[in-house]
């Protein structure tokens, strides 16, 4: 099992792309949970804490690249490792 004091520090504004400027690999080492509204989500693609924006999947739908639909949320968004 991971040790906690190894864990990196949650960025303000994640996204799972690796694309993406706002993607840190290290992050992506552990599990981590999101709490928008005070509900955990599953389906978060990217998030940013102090705007209060989450991005999930629009459905099915596809950009003309393959990759999903975003649309963005605003409320309170929490981010921690499980």
């Amino acid at each position: 099992m991971n040790d906690t004091t190894t864990r990196p520090p949650l960025p303000d504004h994640l996204s799972v792309d690796p694309r993406s400027p706002h993607h840190v690999a290290a992050v992506f080492e552990f599990d981590i949970g999101i709490k928008f509204n005070d509900k955990d989500r599953f389906d978060v693609e990217e998030y940013c804490i102090s705007e209060g924006w989450i991005k999930v999947p629009a459905g099915k739908t596809l950009d003309r690249k393959g990759r999903p639909m975003l649309i963005k949320l605003k409320g309170k968004v929490e981010a921690f490792y499980r």
